[in-house]
């Protein structure tokens, strides 16, 4: 069943994290805090509708290189949901053409502290970490024939690395929901 993103409300400061990336190491939100702009990406392996853009993510992600700090974070539980464990996260990772840090929210406290409701799910943050946009990618989905071009995810991006203000009127992300672990979810 597909779930809309919390729309939550902006200017609200990025949680810290401090995860194991799929490839061994730490990333924090701090190592990502020097660029103009920051997107968090809650995505995971086995959701038609991550699939359905992750190439395009990983386009966008490359289109905007140093100016724009991109972090994937799978928060589901991969015990129940084998594909978004590690070793698919990092196929995942190849075939989409991602350069980004692809991290585990193991405890799913993060997703938590993020209000992520489904994957994909976006935050973007300015250069003081407050969040500027959160919402759909564009409005492509599995089985419509909208193309994945990033648009809506791309205009905040350059309104935000242009200096103007995002406009507040913003269309929630559409996904799978979290994978939960059994009694870990929000309440």
């Amino acid at each position: 069943m597909a779930v809309n993103s919390f729309m939550v409300p902006l200017g609200t400061p990025a949680p810290h994290f401090d995860l194991t990336a799929i490839d061994g190491g730490n990333v924090s939100l701090e190592d990502l805090k020097d660029s103009p702009a920051t997107l968090v990406a809650f995505l995971s392996n086995h959701c038609p509708y991550v699939r359905h853009i992750e190439k395009g993510l990983g386009a966008l992600a490359a289109d905007y290189g140093a100016r724009l700090s991109v972090v994937a974070i799978c928060s589901n539980d991969s015990v129940n949901y084998p594909d978004d464990d590690p070793t698919h996260l990092a196929e995942q990772a190849a075939r989409a053409g991602f350069t980004f840090p692809y991290l585990l929210d193991d405890t799913q406290e993060v997703a938590k502290a993020y209000k992520a409701a489904c994957t994909p799910d976006f935050f973007l943050y300015d250069s003081h970490l407050r969040l500027v946009y959160r919402g759909e990618f564009d409005g492509a989905r599995p089985g419509n024939s909208v193309p994945v071009t990033g648009s809506s995810l791309r205009a905040a991006i350059d309104t935000l690395l242009e200096g103007g203000e995002v406009p507040a009127e913003q269309n929630p992300s559409l996904g799978c929901g979290i994978k939960w672990k059994p009694g870990n979810e929000p309440s």
